[in-house]
């Protein structure tokens, strides 16, 4: 037996050994994770325990291993707490580590090391303490104290509640954190198990085999620490953060195959399951629309990208801002891509109205007057520069006035819609039409010589005339003069070309009104068609 205690010896110490590398490794480790300092406290105490432990088994004197026993309850009453407290940061639990947690938790273990190394005055811990008999080397048996019962359950508890913990998570977790999970529940669950093989007299020799069950568990550790990126993070905690995000999030690899998402992407794209994975985002985003398929298309892995893209979700279009970024390993190894879907349709659809606000007549649905000069502008500065045609209409509802005191300003308003209706049967595409203000229109048509202005005015007239405004009190007819002018030099202005047509527009009213009247080089006349 004693060659046996001799290896025991030496597996004890090396188990220590392992111990304080881990412990030092977790702390010079770079890592967000918060249960790091849990976990290096584990180690240490892990390391004290061991190596008292083997030199209380290298002990010859009841005395010598009374003192060595001592010396392993400086660590070992603190594994568990604070094996539960890494397991709560792990778990995503940290909002309940507070001072008062801690101390709770921490009490009994003080209460131990303290009781243990007076136990001489008090035998609340050992009752007894002894050698025992008809043994080759030197083993200490000892009869259990009210104390050590209360340590036992404790420690127990602490390590059950911890692995109850792992255990909720495992079915919320996915796949690639399971290892983790898998790792730390070894870690908690041998030890428990020798201790309690310990305490009912099943281990070989009446020793206790937790020490070296501990170079089992450091050795797993530490291999996952190297392998797989344990406590770079807390996994769950990242997983919980993961799920709750507002925004959806969507993981791809290098095929731009669908990896990972969250329930907020669920949400937000039609389809989107447990089947999805492992399949083309081009397929995701099929049904999306044109905007999201052209995205996938259009995006580069390596490169970040942002854009808004109009994204049909059932019978209803949304606005989501699209936001990726190359996912790298170490060593700059493009793994992926990470797309952030973040719904912007409440904002965007409010931008549009603030822009439609600013932009468009509110009573008749066509640009208002800011809007319509800037753009004819524009369009004017093109003419000049492409030596092309333009022409400038204005165009006045006759009677408007009358219109307004014999029905009322309601079918007032009724009647200028009236007229923007018949009048855009007739625009053209790239044609620029505007209420100049009250009962005033004007019409930019880029590209038009006079004559076909003209020609365009008197058929827009002829529709006025013989459409009739229908309402709850009966037929309202309306007729609207017209006045029409062409830039004929690049030097003209807009303001010189309103006021040319303008002067059109009240000959038109001037003499009879339901005309059409051209200004050419300040020459005002009736167009007649052919």
């Amino acid at each position: 037996m004693g060659s046996v205690i001799s290896n025991y010896i030496v597996i004890v110490a090396i188990s220590g050994v392992l111990s304080v590398l881990l412990a030092l490794f977790a702390y010079y480790k770079k890592t967000d994770f918060l249960g790091i300092r849990a976990f290096v406290i584990s180690s240490c105490a892990s390391a004290i325990y061991t190596f008292g432990f083997a030199l209380e088994l290298s002990g010859k004197t009841l005395a010598e291993m009374s003192f060595w026993i001592k010396v392993e309850y400086l660590g070992m009453p603190f594994i568990a707490p604070a094996s539960l407290i890494m397991v709560m940061h792990f778990v995503g639990l940290e909002r309940l580590i507070k001072k008062g947690m801690r101390a709770a938790l921490f009490i009994i273990p003080i209460l131990t090391t303290l009781l243990v190394w007076t136990n001489d005055y008090h035998h609340l811990f050992y009752k007894s303490i002894y050698l025992r008999d008809n043994t080759p080397s030197p083993l200490v048996d000892v009869v259990m104290g009210p104390w050590y019962i209360v340590h036992g359950s404790f420690t127990f508890g602490c390590l059950l509640a911890a692995i109850c913990l792992m255990l909720w998570q495992w079915k919320r977790m996915k796949r690639v954190y399971r290892r983790q999970i898998v790792t730390i529940l070894i870690g908690l669950s041998l030890p428990t198990l020798g201790s309690f093989l310990y305490l009912i007299g099943l281990t070989p020799y009446g020793m206790d085999p937790v020490p070296i069950i501990m170079s089992i568990t450091s050795t797993l550790y530490i291999w996952a620490i190297l392998s797989r990126g344990m406590l770079t993070a807390a996994p769950i905690a990242r997983e919980n953060l993961f799920e709750s995000m507002r925004d959806g999030v969507l993981v791809t690899d290098r095929s731009d195959m669908l990896v990972d998402y969250n329930r907020a992407a669920a949400d937000m794209i039609e389809g989107l399951n447990a089947s999805a994975i492992g399949k083309p985002l081009a397929q995701l985003f099929l049904n999306a629309g044109k905007d999201a398929l052209s995205y996938v298309m259009d995006a580069q892995p390596l490169l970040r990208d942002e854009r808004e893209v109009a994204w049909n979700k059932g019978d209803e279009i949304c606005y989501y801002q699209i936001r990726s970024s190359p996912v790298q390993k170490q060593g700059g190894y493009l793994a992926g891509q990470m797309i952030m879907l973040i719904d912007v349709t409440e904002r965007t659809l409010l931008q549009d109205k603030l822009r439609q606000l600013a932009t468009m007549d509110s009573l008749t649905g066509i640009y208002n007057r800011t809007y319509f000069l800037e753009l004819s502008q524009e369009l004017l500065f093109q003419a000049a520069s492409n030596q092309s045609s333009i022409s400038i209409i204005l165009l006045d509802v006759d009677f408007f006035k009358n219109i307004n005191d014999r029905y009322g300003h309601q079918y007032g308003d009724q009647a200028l819609q009236h007229i923007v209706q018949v009048c855009n049967r007739h625009m053209r595409e790239g044609d620029i039409f505007g209420r100049y203000g009250g009962e005033e229109f004007v019409i930019t048509l880029p590209g038009t010589s006079l004559k076909q202005a003209a020609l365009l005015c008197d058929t827009i007239r002829a529709d006025i005339e013989h459409s009739t405004l229908h309402t709850i009190i009966g037929p309202i007819h309306v007729t609207a003069s017209f006045g029409v002018v062409e830039a004929l030099s690049p030097e003209d202005t807009l303001e010189e070309l309103l006021s040319e047509a303008d002067h059109a527009l009240y000959s038109a009213k001037r003499n009879g009104r339901n005309a059409v009247h051209l200004s050419q080089s300040s020459n005002i006349s009736l167009y007649s068609p052919v």
